[in-house]
């Protein structure tokens, strides 16, 4: 598999979403946590995707609770707090792993093609992001503790 469009994932509903669908846009894409310090990135998420979306961002979120058992509901639950406390409108799918024997097949293509901190393979925690262009590659992972604010540049540039 060469690029994000090769994947596909479950919708909060439990329906299966090919990511090729996302073809041409640039993607941004994030494994949340409702119960994380970094938990109010959602806003900043959420304002990003609203100012870029129509000119052809989109945020896909992915929660897990493999980092402090930080997002321990159900996929609704997990949806309806998004929803109510950050507003999110931005594409959320059914709960993951991004590391270990059940790490979700994105996520590992994510992880090989955007090494973090000395080549670690490994996400570190909730709220990792990955920066996709166009054509499905991934261009940068980005630390848990970087804003979302601090990739609008990079975003802009490549709208």
């Amino acid at each position: 598999m060469s690029s994000v469009y090769d994947f596909e994932a479950e919708s909060m509903n439990g329906s299966k979403k090919s990511l090729a669908d996302y073809k041409g846009q640039v993607l941004l894409v994030v494994n949340t946590a409702s119960k994380c310090g970094f938990t109010p990135q959602f806003e900043g998420l959420e304002n990003l995707y609203k100012t870029y979306k129509d000119k052809g961002l989109t945020i896909l979120g992915f929660p897990c609770n493999q980092f402090g058992k930080q997002d321990p509901g159900s996929n609704g639950e997990i949806q309806e707090f998004c929803q109510l406390n950050y507003g999110v409108s931005f594409p959320m799918h059914a709960k993951i792993d991004v590391n270990g024997d059940d790490t979700h097949p994105l996520f590992q293509h994510l992880k090989e093609a955007a090494p973090g901190i000395m080549g670690s393979k490994k996400i570190k925690w909730n709220f990792t992001k990955f920066l996709i262009d166009r054509d499905g590659n991934v261009v940068e992972r980005f630390a848990p503790a970087t804003a979302p604010e601090k990739i609008e540049e990079k975003i802009k540039a490549m709208l």
